[in-house]
Parts: structure tokens; sequence; C-alpha cells
């Protein structure tokens, strides 16, 4: 008899997320049935169909098959046919979530919340308490540069991802 395994919340969340991202994709197909094709999107949808072929889905004559149905599709609902028993074509994947703002607010907040330990070390820093002014300033500005290198992060992923 097979060992069950416990479900852990995070697989939990995981599978909370899949069927998000999964209804998401299906909604955005339903919308966009009865609208018709453009040249662009049929690019997207060959490279999507080479795509599976190179990864052993599909092979030579099925991948033939499925382009000239893709040729001769005119709306976004001919296209249920060429993907079916494939994974969801990028064309309906949602773009990537962008960092909003709040990320800059919170980073705010850190200063302002690090701001009279930093006062305070600087303080003991003038009257001559050394160690103290440390122990006071020193986890401030870790704090705050913490809170810093978190709120760039995203920015700091975009530059690495494009190369710049």
């Amino acid at each position: 008899m097979a060992e069950r395994r416990p479900v852990k919340p995070a697989d939990l969340i995981g599978y909370a997320t899949a069927a998000g991202q999964e209804a998401r994709e299906v909604a955005a197909r339903r919308r966009m049935v009865n609208i018709r094709l453009t040249d662009e999107e049929r690019h997207i949808c060959t490279d999507d169909l080479a795509e599976q072929f190179a990864v052993g889905r599909l092979d030579e004559d099925e991948l033939h098959r499925r382009v000239d149905l893709l040729n001769d599709a005119v709306t976004h609902g001919d296209l249920i046919p060429i993907f079916a028993g494939l994974p969801t074509p990028s064309l309906y994947k949602p773009a990537p979530r962008t960092p909003g703002k709040w990320r800059w607010a919170a980073f705010i907040g850190a200063v302002w919340m690090a701001l009279p330990f930093a006062l305070a070390g600087l303080l003991f820093l003038v009257f001559g308490r050394e160690i103290v002014a440390a122990i006071f300033g020193l986890p401030a500005l870790a704090w705050v540069f913490f809170a810093y290198r978190w709120a760039s992060r995203p920015r700091r992923d975009d530059r690495r991802g494009s190369g710049s």
C-alpha cells in the first residue's frame, strides 16, 4: 500500500496559485474565442507549436498537420483543436505583474522607523559614547540598507534580465 504524504500548507498555496493561473488563462481564451487572429498571433502560435515539437510532444507529421490548421484558422476559437492535448499557448498567458510603488512606500516607512535610533546613535556619538552609538546607530543603518535593497529588487531583476 502506498504511503500517504501529509499535505503541507505551502502545498495548498501552490495548488491555489496554479488553479488561479489556469483560471486566468481559460478566461482569456473564452474572451477571445470570436476575435479574428492577427499575423503576429499566428507567428506566436507557430513558435509555440515548434517549441512543443522541440520538447518531443509532437512528431514531425503532427507538427505539419497542426501548422496547416493554424494557417487556415480565422478566429481564436479555431485554435482550440490545434492546441488540444498541449499546454496553453503563450498568447493567452497573462503578462507578468510589475511591482508597484508600495515597496517604496514601505521603504519610506522603514526609514521613519529607523530615524529615531539613528538620531539617538548620532547624539551618543557626539557626547563620546561610541559603543552606545554603534549599538543604536548601526542596526538602524543596516535596517535602512536592507529595506532599500528589498525595495529596489524588482528594478535590479529587470536590469539583470534585460542584459544591461
